[in-house]
């Protein structure tokens, strides 16, 4: 059964995130709450959760994960970004974008894109999320939670615990959240190329 955490909304509890990210740490899949919707998360590395994440979701492999970084410096390391696409993603973030860019080295094969080599990145603008990437000292994998067959990701803390109880390991609330996934901005061609258009606005892409 899934563990569940009702956290507050701007003054998260350290104590509650500290449990969180060790169970992260300890290969647990969570359901948490960003600035445009519910996702999935789990550790870079953790093959198991990664399965999880493709079962409950029912996904493919040119899937694209996303990496949910704190920073800039951080997200850095897993992806290559230049000058003009760099200006481009620092004037959005944070915020509710995914943006598609080549990978680093330092990005797990089974996440990337097979013929494109690419990954998602995000510095999103939520304070749970951030609490959460603080405390971790490193990205979350993660996954909008929209289930298989569905229009709109699931946006309530105790439905998701009531119908994911058993896949997922914990459940983070912090009340209301978004039914919008990020809007998902693909510059791995070096023009920024619209391929969802969700949260965030999509004017300065255009």
């Amino acid at each position: 059964m899934a563990r569940y955490f009702d956290v507050h909304p701007d003054n998260p509890q350290q104590r509650t995130i500290g449990t969180v990210v060790e169970d992260i740490r300890s290969g647990a899949l969570i359901a948490y709450p960003t600035d445009s919707c519910f996702a999935l998360g789990c550790r870079l590395g953790n093959r198991d959760g990664i399965a999880r994440i493709r079962s409950i979701r029912n996904l493919d492999d040119r899937h694209h994960f996303t990496l949910v970084c704190r920073d800039f410096a951080q997200m850095s390391q897993f992806v290559r970004i230049d000058n003009d696409v760099f200006r481009a993603v620092k004037a959005a973030t944070p915020g509710s974008y995914t943006f598609i860019l080549p990978a680093t080295k330092e990005v797990p094969r089974q996440l990337l894109h097979p013929k494109k080599k690419t990954v998602g990145v995000r510095i999103p603008d939520h304070v749970v999320t951030r609490a959460l990437l603080d405390e971790l000292g490193e990205p979350l994998l993660s996954s909008t939670l929209l289930l298989p067959g569905e229009d709109e990701p699931l946006t309530q803390g105790w439905e998701i615990k009531e119908r994911l109880d058993h896949v997922v390991d914990a459940v983070l609330d912090s009340g209301d959240c978004g039914t919008e996934p990020t809007t998902v901005i693909d510059f791995s061609g070096g023009e920024a190329e619209i391929v969802r258009r969700g949260a965030g606005d999509t004017s300065r892409f255009e």
